[in-house]
Protein backbone atom coordinates (compact mmCIF):
# COMPACT_ATOMS: atom_id res chain seq x y z
CA UNK A 1 0.00 0.00 0.00
CA UNK A 2 1.49 3.64 -1.20
CA UNK A 3 0.42 6.23 0.98
CA UNK A 4 0.28 9.53 -1.18
CA UNK A 5 2.95 12.42 -1.39
CA UNK A 6 2.69 16.36 -0.86
CA UNK A 7 5.82 18.02 -2.08
CA UNK A 8 4.55 20.70 -0.03
CA UNK A 9 5.58 19.19 3.27
CA UNK A 10 9.09 18.25 1.89
CA UNK A 11 11.41 20.25 4.16
CA UNK A 12 8.54 21.70 6.92
CA UNK A 13 9.74 22.13 10.54
CA UNK A 14 6.56 20.18 12.63
CA UNK A 15 6.96 19.82 16.34
CA UNK A 16 4.57 17.08 18.09
CA UNK A 17 3.83 16.53 21.57
CA UNK A 18 3.35 13.30 22.75
CA UNK A 19 4.99 11.77 19.68
CA UNK A 20 6.29 8.40 21.09
CA UNK A 21 2.56 6.36 20.91
CA UNK A 22 -0.55 6.63 19.49
CA UNK A 23 -2.06 9.42 17.10
CA UNK A 24 1.28 11.43 17.98
CA UNK A 25 3.25 8.56 17.01
CA UNK A 26 1.24 8.24 13.68
CA UNK A 27 1.51 11.81 12.84
CA UNK A 28 5.37 11.88 13.70
CA UNK A 29 5.90 8.62 11.45
CA UNK A 30 3.33 10.15 8.49
CA UNK A 31 5.39 13.84 8.94
CA UNK A 32 8.84 12.32 8.71
CA UNK A 33 7.71 10.05 5.49
CA UNK A 34 6.74 12.85 3.49
CA UNK A 35 10.10 14.14 4.32
CA UNK A 36 9.38 16.57 7.13
CA UNK A 37 11.88 17.89 9.92
CA UNK A 38 10.36 16.71 13.04
CA UNK A 39 10.70 16.93 16.85
CA UNK A 40 9.27 15.43 18.91
CA UNK A 41 8.82 15.45 23.15
CA UNK A 42 7.33 12.37 25.00
CA UNK A 43 7.92 11.02 28.34
CA UNK A 44 7.61 7.49 27.18
CA UNK A 45 11.75 6.57 26.34
CA UNK A 46 11.13 3.10 24.63
CA UNK A 47 8.62 3.50 22.34
CA UNK A 48 9.96 6.39 21.09
CA UNK A 49 13.35 5.08 20.53
CA UNK A 50 11.65 2.06 18.74
CA UNK A 51 9.81 4.87 16.64
CA UNK A 52 13.23 6.57 15.86
CA UNK A 53 14.65 3.35 14.91
CA UNK A 54 11.66 2.80 12.78
CA UNK A 55 12.57 5.93 10.66
CA UNK A 56 16.11 4.96 9.87
CA UNK A 57 15.06 3.61 6.80
CA UNK A 58 13.27 7.08 5.48
CA UNK A 59 16.80 8.73 5.07
CA UNK A 60 14.99 11.66 7.25
CA UNK A 61 15.41 10.94 10.88
CA UNK A 62 13.31 13.05 13.57
CA UNK A 63 14.51 13.93 16.86
CA UNK A 64 13.24 13.06 20.20
CA UNK A 65 13.62 14.47 23.88
CA UNK A 66 12.28 13.11 26.76
CA UNK A 67 9.99 15.15 28.34
CA UNK A 68 7.32 15.57 30.91
CA UNK A 69 4.97 18.23 29.83
CA UNK A 70 3.48 19.30 32.92
CA UNK A 71 6.82 20.90 34.12
CA UNK A 72 6.18 23.92 31.84
CA UNK A 73 9.46 25.19 32.09
CA UNK A 74 11.51 22.28 31.12
CA UNK A 75 9.13 21.81 28.24
CA UNK A 76 9.37 25.07 27.16
CA UNK A 77 13.06 23.91 27.18
CA UNK A 78 13.07 21.26 25.10
CA UNK A 79 10.81 22.85 22.52
CA UNK A 80 13.39 25.64 22.25
CA UNK A 81 15.58 23.08 21.92
CA UNK A 82 13.75 21.34 19.28
CA UNK A 83 13.44 24.55 17.32
CA UNK A 84 17.15 25.04 17.05
CA UNK A 85 17.57 21.02 15.93
CA UNK A 86 15.28 21.07 13.29
CA UNK A 87 16.43 24.59 12.00
CA UNK A 88 12.49 26.84 13.34
CA UNK A 89 8.93 25.51 13.60
CA UNK A 90 6.07 25.89 10.46
CA UNK A 91 3.72 23.77 12.70
CA UNK A 92 3.45 22.57 16.02
CA UNK A 93 0.89 20.00 16.51
CA UNK A 94 -0.38 19.97 20.63
CA UNK A 95 -0.83 16.12 20.93
CA UNK A 96 -0.27 15.08 23.99
CA UNK A 97 -2.96 14.17 26.62
CA UNK A 98 -4.51 11.37 29.36
CA UNK A 99 -7.79 10.17 29.08
CA UNK A 100 -7.46 8.15 32.30
CA UNK A 101 -11.20 7.67 33.62
CA UNK A 102 -11.84 8.82 37.19
CA UNK A 103 -15.36 9.24 39.28
CA UNK A 104 -16.41 12.09 40.54
CA UNK A 105 -15.16 11.14 44.20
CA UNK A 106 -11.52 10.33 42.45
CA UNK A 107 -11.36 14.06 41.94
CA UNK A 108 -9.35 15.96 44.58
CA UNK A 109 -8.11 19.95 43.91
CA UNK A 110 -4.21 18.26 43.31
CA UNK A 111 -6.07 16.22 40.85
CA UNK A 112 -7.83 18.15 38.81
CA UNK A 113 -4.18 20.41 38.78
CA UNK A 114 -2.21 17.77 37.56
CA UNK A 115 -4.94 16.47 34.92
CA UNK A 116 -5.22 20.46 33.81
CA UNK A 117 -1.45 20.26 33.00
CA UNK A 118 -1.54 17.12 31.37
CA UNK A 119 -4.63 17.94 28.99
CA UNK A 120 -4.87 21.80 28.33
CA UNK A 121 -1.65 23.80 29.92
CA UNK A 122 1.03 22.62 28.13
CA UNK A 123 -0.91 23.50 24.69
CA UNK A 124 -1.02 27.13 25.56
CA UNK A 125 3.29 27.18 26.36
CA UNK A 126 3.86 25.51 24.30
CA UNK A 127 1.89 27.62 21.18
CA UNK A 128 3.78 30.73 23.20
CA UNK A 129 6.88 29.15 22.84
CA UNK A 130 6.93 28.32 19.15
CA UNK A 131 5.23 32.37 18.13
CA UNK A 132 8.60 33.74 17.57
CA UNK A 133 9.99 30.89 15.23
CA UNK A 134 6.72 31.33 13.71
CA UNK A 135 6.76 34.98 13.09
CA UNK A 136 10.59 34.88 11.84
CA UNK A 137 8.73 32.49 8.89
CA UNK A 138 6.44 34.37 8.31
CA UNK A 139 3.61 32.35 9.41
CA UNK A 140 3.05 28.88 10.62
CA UNK A 141 0.14 26.43 11.83
CA UNK A 142 -0.41 25.65 15.45
CA UNK A 143 -2.71 22.55 15.58
CA UNK A 144 -4.52 21.48 19.01
CA UNK A 145 -5.74 18.02 19.49
CA UNK A 146 -9.28 18.09 20.75
CA UNK A 147 -11.51 15.50 21.78
CA UNK A 148 -15.40 13.69 20.50
CA UNK A 149 -15.70 12.71 24.30
CA UNK A 150 -17.17 16.03 25.50
CA UNK A 151 -19.41 16.52 22.40
CA UNK A 152 -20.88 12.73 23.65
CA UNK A 153 -21.07 13.79 27.45
CA UNK A 154 -18.89 10.12 28.22
CA UNK A 155 -18.99 8.64 31.75
CA UNK A 156 -15.70 8.71 34.11
CA UNK A 157 -14.12 12.08 32.33
CA UNK A 158 -14.92 15.12 33.70
CA UNK A 159 -12.02 16.79 34.37
CA UNK A 160 -10.40 15.17 30.78
CA UNK A 161 -13.80 16.23 29.05
CA UNK A 162 -13.49 20.38 31.16
CA UNK A 163 -10.07 20.69 29.63
CA UNK A 164 -10.86 19.23 26.31
CA UNK A 165 -13.96 21.78 26.04
CA UNK A 166 -11.16 24.74 26.62
CA UNK A 167 -8.92 23.35 24.11
CA UNK A 168 -11.61 24.96 21.72
CA UNK A 169 -11.40 28.06 23.67
CA UNK A 170 -8.06 28.10 23.27
CA UNK A 171 -8.16 27.52 19.90
CA UNK A 172 -10.39 30.38 18.72
CA UNK A 173 -8.89 33.08 20.97
CA UNK A 174 -5.24 31.90 19.42
CA UNK A 175 -6.35 32.17 16.56
CA UNK A 176 -7.98 35.73 16.77
CA UNK A 177 -4.41 36.71 18.27
CA UNK A 178 -2.42 34.91 15.95
CA UNK A 179 -3.89 35.42 12.60
CA UNK A 180 -2.54 38.83 11.88
CA UNK A 181 1.09 36.95 11.78
CA UNK A 182 -0.60 34.70 9.21
CA UNK A 183 -0.38 31.87 12.21
CA UNK A 184 -3.19 29.70 11.68
CA UNK A 185 -4.81 27.49 14.90
CA UNK A 186 -6.87 24.95 14.52
CA UNK A 187 -8.26 21.99 16.72
CA UNK A 188 -8.78 18.73 15.30
CA UNK A 189 -11.57 16.42 17.19
CA UNK A 190 -11.08 12.86 16.40
CA UNK A 191 -13.19 10.31 16.71
CA UNK A 192 -12.53 6.69 18.71
CA UNK A 193 -9.39 6.18 17.85
CA UNK A 194 -8.56 2.00 18.77
CA UNK A 195 -4.89 2.55 19.29
CA UNK A 196 -3.13 0.32 22.04
CA UNK A 197 -4.30 2.52 24.94
CA UNK A 198 -7.95 2.73 23.99
CA UNK A 199 -8.17 -0.68 23.83
CA UNK A 200 -7.63 -0.90 27.31
CA UNK A 201 -11.00 0.61 28.10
Amino acid sequence: MHSAIYPSLTGKRVIVSGGGSGIGEAMVEAFARQGSAVGFVDILEEPSQQLLQRLEDTGNPAHFLRCAITDCDDYGEKIGSLIDLIGGCDVLINNAASDDRHTLDDITPAYWDERMAVNLKHQFFAAKTVIPAMQAAGGGVIVNMGSISWHLGLRDLVVYQTAKAAIEGLTRSLARELGRDNIRVNTIVPGNVQTPRQMRW
